[in-house]
């Protein structure tokens, strides 16, 4: 369990990933609202993804704002990379998160790209599989970084070298 990050004191920018607009039909008609989900991340290590629904855009931008700024996450990087490969789940979306040699760049589809780019990762491979939904990508991927841990992590956490570890 990480602890949680105090976003702000953190230099954050925050990218829309989608606007919906959903719809409850109650007894007089529909009830229109609109659905933002935003990334937020500082190009260091540190992101978070939110959703906000309100029936005005600004508004629903502004809660998801603030929802995303109460998730963010430290991602462990090695050099421009990731640790290791990964698989994030969130709903039917999955992410498959691969590390990458240096001038790579970052290979990723919707939303992904955008959660990865926040976060300040320059080198990576992802591949999405199962849904399309841009708001379910960006929380697996979200989920997938949450996952990742450093070769200190590991040998700490089972009492071994590093050299042990990596063999």
């Amino acid at each position: 369990m990480q602890k949680r990050i105090d976003a702000s004191r953190l230099d954050l920018t925050e990218t829309i990933v989608n606007i919906r607009r959903v719809a409850k039909t109650v007894k007089g008609g529909r009830n229109m609202r609109f659905s933002v989900t935003v990334v937020v991340g500082d190009g260091e290590g540190h992101v978070g993804v939110g959703l906000g629904k309100a029936q005005e855009i600004p508004e629903a931008v502004r809660k998801a704002t603030e929802d995303a700024k109460k998730n963010v996450i430290m991602v462990p990087t090695v050099g421009t990379t990731i640790p290791h490969t990964n698989l994030g789940v969130f709903g039917a979306g999955r992410v498959l998160l691969m590390p990458a040699a240096k001038g790579t760049g970052v290979i990723a589809g919707s939303s992904v790209r955008t959660v990865l780019e926040a976060a300040g990762i320059k080198d990576i491979r992802a591949k999405s599989i199962g849904s399309n939904n841009t708001g379910n990508m960006a929380y697996a991927t979200l989920q997938g970084l949450k996952e990742l841990k450093t070769v200190e992590e590991v040998s700490r956490l089972r009492g071994k070298t590093k050299e042990e570890i990596l063999g």
